[in-house]
Parts: C-alpha cells; sequence; structure tokens
C-alpha cells in the first residue's frame, strides 16, 4: 500500500513539471464571457442568457477545452488557438469533441458522427438555438416585452423577467430538472 501511494505521488509530481506556469489565458471560456457581458445592458438579462449557457453546457464545454487542450498549446506554441482560428479537439469520458467557433455562435462534433450540435444566435428574433440533423430547437429567446422565454430539457417552457427573482427562478428550474435526471 504504501509502495503504491509512493509511485503515485512520484506520477502526480512529475505530471506537474509538465504543467509549470501553464495557467492560461482560457480564452475560449473568456470570448463566451466577454460576449455574455455586452449582449445587453442590462445585468438581470445577462445573467438568464449566463443561466441558459448552462442548460446547454456551453460554459463547461469551453472551460473543459481551455482547460485541457488550448491553454496548453498556447503554453508549449507561444500562440493562442482560439485567437488563430483554430478548432479545439477536446477529450472527454464521452468520446472526442471538435468545437469550432462560428461567427453566429459555435459548432460541436463529436468523432465519428457526421452531424454537429451547433449553437447559434439568431439575431432576428433574438433567440439561441441548438440546431443538428437539420432540426432546430429553440434553447431561449429574449422577448420585446423585456421577458426571456426559457425552452428546458424536460419540453417545459418557463418565461421569466430579466431581474433577481427570475435569474432565482430560472436557476431553481434547472437545478430541479438536473436533480431529476441524477435520480
Amino acid at each position: 500500500m504504501k509502495k503504491r501511494k509512493t509511485s503515485l505521488m512520484c506520477v502526480a509530481l512529475a505530471g506537474l513539471t509538465l504543467t509549470t506556469s501553464c495557467i492560461g489565458s482560457f480564452a475560449l471560456t473568456g470570448k463566451v464571457k466577454a460576449w455574455n457581458e455586452r449582449v445587453t445592458d442590462d445585468k438581470f438579462l445577462n445573467e438568464l442568457i449566463f443561466v441558459g449557457l448552462h442548460i446547454v453546457p456551453v460554459y463547461e464545454v469551453t472551460l473543459l477545452a481551455d482547460l485541457l487542450v488550448i491553454n496548453s498549446v498556447e503554453f508549449w506554441s507561444g500562440e493562442n488557438p482560439v485567437e488563430a482560428g483554430v478548432t479545439t479537439e477536446v477529450e472527454s469520458d464521452n468520446g472526442k469533441y471538435l468545437i469550432t467557433t462560428t461567427q453566429d455562435g459555435y459548432s460541436i462534433t463529436k468523432e465519428g458522427e457526421e452531424a454537429p450540435l451547433e449553437l447559434k444566435f439568431d439575431p432576428d428574433v433574438q433567440s439561441w438555438n441548438i440546431v443538428t440533423n437539420g432540426e432546430r430547437y429553440e434553447l431561449m429567446r429574449l422577448n420585446d416585452d423585456g421577458t426571456v422565454d426559457l425552452n428546458l430539457q424536460n419540453g417545459r417552457s418557463l418565461n421569466v423577467m430579466p431581474n433577481e427573482q427570475g435569474v432565482i427562478t430560472a436557476r431553481s428550474a434547472i437545478l430541479g430538472q438536473t436533480f431529476i435526471a441524477m435520480r
């Protein structure tokens, strides 16, 4: 047991030397965050968009891509692949994914699958959409009356105001949805 712990400690320490000072700029996550901050002047609406981008795990995927791939490439090459317009490859327990930043959103392709999942913003109707296999699913829509319609995974729709109570309501709906999915 002690020998195993020592071996694991040596491997961990050796691994740390490969990533020394490899914090990186988290450019992909930063771009999503920067867009999220400037999409509107209303802080509550920006927060609802932030919550919506967690329903479809945009922030989680970009953070993982930055953490595992982009920051290491940036450290070793001195160039940030997001700034250079290179598609990012992310490996997870579910397989390998290619994430490409597009002009109107993101394209995510799983290795071995032909059709990508795309996250697209439609400025004409002010909505974020998931597009896959030629089908479009509206994730969220910014309404003229100032409310936001969130389309949850279980087929329910939630209309909230972009204020503190709306954010609390959206988070509760998403966390409740996550809890049910985990059971």
